[in-house]
């Protein structure tokens, strides 16, 4: 795909908030064309990995890799659990997860989709165990599937409720194709489309270390008003946020690499010294590092350890939030950005009907806030809560720091 950080783009918060409220909101014909969208950049990705890894397409069984013909047919089947197959579509996250459905279309070519797709009952590693359709049979399937999917919006109910879930399998695409940018960076080579370019307004990247400042204020952290929210965003809530001084941009390189330079760090993931200097892989091909770049692909661990290095810490996710929505200058959305905070339930959580999503991961990992290059725009909202295990250094993460 050859993204690079040339090709990074940094939003003003109210420039990134609108393109995302507008997929949160999105009536009946927005919607269909997004998911067309969505469907169009799943395709294209996986004919770019049957190009790179040929029929077999195989990869390592590895934590942070999945089989592209296993994430095709579970995209596909998502949708149709959820839609298709979902007797109480129009409840919304009131639906009962349990309520009984019709069988799989599958089910008539003696496919038993649950068996192969349902990621909250297939484990991760059992995947390279299973029988699989075969391309061609699963991207017919995802046709049929987005046909029925197109079909039941046009009749569903135009509120929160009746779109609820034709908005979830929409974000559930786009986040798995974000997932196979990192996958095709982890195995070196150049798999998917190119995001369209965001049409934001944009601010001014810092091309040196510049902090913003956030008042002290009650912040409402959580979701408020209509719209489409992500359980683990609900209920909206007040927190205390005391007067900091934030970096205006992500730790770059050139700030990170001195404490690499020092030998008290290792040196990060797909990046390598050469005698003329840094260079950084993308996506199998090596390049000079740019070093007033975004430093990517840190874990949360390596940035608490930069942290402390440097005498500053992590922002918390309220913090972070605020310096978004209010300080002038605040740049966002090159990678990701790790946080202080754990990803755990605000007051009154109550799972929705997709209860895999965020509960099982209340284990203490870390909340990140942002975006990065490879997020669709309609994912890049601040209110937004990603969440990895704090040693993966896969994704598209860095950091930025606060004053200790």
């Amino acid at each position: 795909m050859g993204l690079s950080e040339s090709s990074i783009v940094s939003e003003a918060p109210s420039g990134g908030q609108r393109v995302a409220d507008m997929a949160r909101h999105a009536g009946r014909e927005p919607l269909a064309a997004a998911l067309v969208d969505a469907r169009d950049r799943t395709l294209h990705q996986f004919a770019a990995f049957e190009a790179a890894l040929g029929a077999g397409l195989r990869v390592p069984c590895q934590p942070e890799l999945n089989l592209p013909l296993w994430e095709l047919g579970h995209i596909g089947w998502f949708a149709d659990w959820w839609i298709a197959r979902n007797p109480q579509l129009n409840r919304g996250a009131q639906a009962n997860p349990h309520a009984m459905r019709h069988q799989a279309r599958q089910a008539a070519h003696g496919i038993d989709a649950d068996a192969l797709y349902d990621s909250s009952a297939v484990s991760h590693d059992r995947r390279w165990q299973l029988d699989l359709p075969d391309a061609d049979s699963t991207r017919a399937s995802l046709a049929a599937g987005l046909d029925d999917t197109l079909e039941r919006l046009q009749d569903a109910t135009d509120d929160d409720n009746g779109l609820y879930f034709f908005r979830l399998a929409l974000f559930h695409e786009d986040m798995h194709a974000e997932a196979g940018v990192y996958m095709a960076q982890a195995l070196g080579i150049a798999a998917g489309q190119p995001l369209p370019p965001v049409r934001t307004e944009h601010v001014q990247v810092p091309t040196r270390m510049a902090t913003v400042r956030v008042p002290a204020t009650r912040w409402t952290l959580g979701w408020t008003g209509p719209g489409f929210a992500f359980d683990n965003e609900l209920d909206a809530h007040p927190v205390e946020v005391a007067t900091a001084e934030i970096d205006a941009r992500a730790v770059t390189w050139a700030r990170y690499l001195p404490m690499v330079d020092a030998g008290l760090a290792d040196v990060p993931r797909y990046l390598r010294r050469t005698p003329s200097g840094w260079e950084a892989q993308r996506f199998g091909t090596w390049q000079a590092l740019d070093l007033q770049a975004v430093a990517c692909h840190l874990s949360a661990n390596e940035a608490q350890a930069w942290c402390r290095w440097a005498g500053r810490r992590l922002p918390t996710e309220a913090e972070w939030e605020v310096a978004a929505h209010n300080a002038p200058g605040f740049a966002w959305g090159e990678v990701w950005e790790w946080t202080a905070s754990p990803f755990a339930p605000f007051p009154g959580f109550k799972p929705h009907p997709y209860v895999d999503y965020s509960q099982p991961w209340f284990d203490g990992r870390p909340v990140l806030k942002g975006a990065s290059a490879a997020t669709h725009p309609r994912m890049r909202h601040p209110r937004y809560r990603n969440y990895f295990a704090a040693e993966r250094n896969d994704i598209f993460a860095g950091f930025r720091s606060v004053r200790a």
